[in-house]
Order: C-alpha cells, then structure tokens, then sequence
C-alpha cells in the first residue's frame, strides 16, 4: 500500500480543528466552552474552525438555552469519524512506512 501526505485529510492541517476532532471523538458532544477551555483559544479563533468543521459536515451543532443563556453543543457526525478515522490511518500508515526505511 503506497501511503503519502497527500492522504491526510486538509480539514485536519490545524492543530485547533485536530483538537476539536480529537476532544470529540471521546466525547459525545461539548459546548462551546468546555472545547474553548480545553483547546485553550480565544471565541473568535474557535469559532472559525468549528464553521469549517460544520462546513465538511464532519461535525453536528446543537443549539439550545440552558437557565435563559444559549448553549451550542458539537458533536462529531458519522461522516466526520470516517474522514478523522481515515486521516489517523493515514498518518499511522506514513510513521510506520518511516520505521521500515
């Protein structure tokens, strides 16, 4: 199996939209803040990421209100676990590929 960079996925090049795809993958969903706390970045920056995230459908946005404040919930989507699943494989196949040479 010939494996290269041009495997992974682009979605998954910054290291923010990799935290929130990881952060999720363990999690069934997160609010806006518990991702902004974790991530450690600013509301703009965060919410930029997650607006491409939504874009590839890779992750699902739940809007709600909780004690009259709005709450947004993020969850990773079945087709985002597939693209994330396919870029760890990816990136797994290339390490190994390095071992070997």
């Amino acid at each position: 199996m010939n494996i290269s960079f041009d495997d992974l996925h682009k979605a998954f090049e910054s290291r923010i939209r990799l935290g929130i795809m990881s952060v999720l993958a363990v999690n069934e969903s997160l609010d806006f803040t518990a991702l902004k706390e974790f991530l450690e970045v600013t509301d703009g920056n965060l919410a930029t990421h997650l607006k491409k995230l939504e874009k590839e459908e890779f992750i699902s946005v739940e809007k709600s209100f909780i004690d009259n404040k709005p709450n947004t919930k993020y969850s990773m989507t079945s087709k985002g676990k597939e693209a994330f699943d396919n870029h760890l494989q990816a990136l797994e196949a290339i390490i190994k590929s390095q071992k070997e040479s």
